[in-house]
């Protein structure tokens, strides 16, 4: 009776312990800057090419989306294949930059790894002066 609870817990802590564990890496971490006339958005994407980054700005919200697949195969002399692996992923992150801001006052730059943004602020549109009309007697 003891060793068929040895043989038990041994098992059931062989497959419920994890033998591999997932590191939770932030995904498209990054910083705001402000400035007097313009707000600097700096986003970490490692291991993404300029090609799979999209930026769009709809309705005041600008949103960042990152996507990327690859597919590696192995094969050996025979070509059989021996290893195929696959892997797709997609993040993405949405702002609200205010309904002011247009698609051509955006200017964005991706270098080694980095996405750069400049937003500008919400402009103070001069006020036109009304009309005013003065009453003749």
């Amino acid at each position: 009776m003891l060793l068929s609870n040895v043989f038990s817990d041994m098992f059931d802590d062989m497959f419920s312990t994890p033998t591999y564990k997932t590191a939770a890496q932030p995904m498209m971490s990054c910083d705001i800057h402000e400035f007097d006339d313009h707000y600097e958005l700096s986003m970490d994407l490692a291991g993404f090419k300029k090609e799979d980054i999209k930026a769009e700005l709809k309705d005041g919200y600008l949103t960042i989306k990152a996507e990327r697949s690859n597919k590696e195969e192995q094969r050996d002399d025979g070509g059989r294949m021996i290893r195929s692996e696959r892997f797709m992923g997609t993040c993405q992150r949405t702002f609200y930059v205010g309904e002011h801001v247009r698609r051509e006052n955006v200017s964005a730059a991706f270098e080694d790894g980095v996405l750069k943004l400049s937003i500008p602020k919400q402009v103070q549109q001069p006020q036109v002066e009304e009309r005013h009309y003065i009453d003749i007697q």
